[in-house]
């Protein structure tokens, strides 16, 4: 293309070779420097909203270098049709649907000349729209035929812009080509003037985007799929906390029953998050008279997180309660919840124990499925009581869980948590599970305690720092005397 006269600026001066070539040096270490990094986002999971975001503006960042590396050769050598190197990003295979060899090839020109009606293209123009140089190029009136119907308007005010008012060009249209794709070009130009200052042309320049567009369409899904994830997730986690509260028992308070008389457990509970407060777990605890003046007690976990793992606790919890009011035995008891788990339509497993205290003879008959067994303190110091047999609740099938019985003391204090509150390395000694030997040591404060309440806030300050990756519940009992 010969180059255009314009009568209200000096012709532009060739750039410095050594600045370009210093431009174009670190445009090249830049982009094999972003596609190390996008080489290292491995999509191990493609349902991952975030990888796919990430991958998505590495490939959107190596097409922008890709350009520029590819202008930069342009600005280097002069005449795209001159330039004998490859660009930036020639070491990458273009797309099935762009336009084959270097990427310069994807820069045309194009003048039209409005008195002669002369059209003069490149030839990178020509294999852009995919058109026969022997066909020539498209006039300025026959430049829309080739366009989507939808964008047509949009070019031809851009070009009546520019020719009746000296409006620069900068916008961009989708063209169908003869391999039947859809390409889609920006387009930069202005009007060439004449020596007295009116239109005698107009040249622009035309750049295939169509793979840096759809890298971009592809950041905006991706982000868009990360917000909504990200959307569902609070959502969820909202709703697994109200469930949650909906169903235990208030914990920022003692667990208020009637007093009965001589022997009436004074309760207390609490829930510790974990780590990550987004992962809400499926553990329980409750505290409930029953109808024959017995209280029911009892903590559990289910595996899992979220609105799943408390609405299947919300489901045990209920039909635990059920059991317990129809006067269920806790080994008995163990065995329906067994099953139920084991039945349900998404499965899990589950620790729990169970607990009845009858306040008239001090006696509890308790049992429990795969959990840790509750620690009874009296006279200074604390040991677990002797687990009877049973399995993870859904585990296996048909099994039996065994019942024990423990006479308590006035003063005794009876503590039953979850497996997540105290995990350390320690072997445990007197039949204790490792991580409850500091729950052991808490012994001497709970001695000196005068409620269940003043039980829970010195496991609190014992473990509620702690950095668990699970949340974890605990339930006190005072036995009054």
């Amino acid at each position: 293309m010969p180059p255009h006269l314009s009568a209200d600026r000096p012709a532009p001066q060739p750039p410095e070779r050594d600045a370009v070539d210093a431009l174009i040096h670190r445009t090249r270490r830049l982009r094999g420097d972003v596609d190390a990094v996008r080489r290292d986002t491995v999509l191990v999971d493609e349902d991952d909203p975030q990888l796919r975001w990430q991958r998505a503006l590495c490939d959107l960042a190596v097409h922008h270098l890709d350009d520029l590396g590819a202008h930069l050769g342009q600005l280097k050598a002069g005449l795209p049709a001159d330039v004998p190197e490859q660009p930036v990003g020639a070491d990458t295979a273009p797309a099935a649907d762009e336009p084959s060899g270097p990427l310069i090839g994807r820069v045309g020109s194009a003048e039209w000349n409005l008195l002669t009606d002369e059209v003069s293209w490149s030839e990178e123009l020509f294999r852009i729209f995919g058109r026969s140089p022997e066909a020539g190029g498209l006039s300025l009136d026959d430049l829309p035929s080739v366009l989507l119907p939808e964008d047509q308007p949009s070019l031809t005010a851009l070009v009546t812009d520019c020719l009746v008012d000296g409006k620069p060009i900068d916008g961009e249209f989708r063209i169908l080509h003869p391999d039947g794709r859809t390409r889609t070009l920006h387009m930069m130009g202005e009007p060439v003037l004449d020596t007295d200052g009116c239109t005698a042309s107009m040249w622009a320049v035309l750049r295939d985007v169509s793979a840096l567009r759809r890298s971009q369409q592809a950041v905006r899904r991706t982000h868009e799929s990360l917000r909504r994830q990200q959307h569902i997730a609070r959502t969820e986690h909202r709703m697994a906390v109200e469930l949650r509260e909906a169903v235990l028992p208030p914990w920022r308070s003692s667990l208020r029953l009637p007093d009965r008389g001589p022997g009436t457990p004074d309760i207390a509970a609490h829930y510790l998050p974990s780590r990550s407060s987004a992962l809400i777990g499926g553990g329980w605890y409750d505290a409930m008279e029953l109808p024959d003046g017995r209280t029911l007690l009892t903590v559990g976990d289910l595996t899992g997180h979220g609105i799943q793992a408390t609405s299947a606790m919300a489901v045990i919890l209920g039909a635990l309660r059920g059991m317990a009011v129809a006067g269920i035995e806790p080994g008995a008891l163990m065995g329906h919840l067994n099953q139920l788990l084991e039945t349900s339509i998404q499965p899990a497993l589950g620790s729990a124990v169970c607990c009845r205290f009858d306040p008239a003879t001090r006696t509890l008959d308790w049992a429990q499925a795969g959990h840790p067994a509750p620690l009874l303190f009296r006279n200074g110091a604390g040991r677990p009581l002797p687990p009877p047999d049973g399995v993870l609740l859904g585990a296996a099938s048909g099994v039996a869980y065994e019942q024990d019985t423990a006479h308590l003391l006035p003063g005794d204090v009876l503590v039953l948590h979850t497996d997540g509150l105290a995990r350390d390395n320690s072997s445990g000694q007197g039949g204790a599970r490792p991580g409850t030997e500091a729950l052991l040591g808490l012994a001497p404060r709970f001695a000196a305690a005068r409620t269940a309440q003043d039980c829970v806030r010195a496991v609190i300050e014992a473990f509620g720092g702690a950095e668990r990756l699970d949340d974890a519940c605990v339930l006190i009992a005072r036995i009054g005397a």
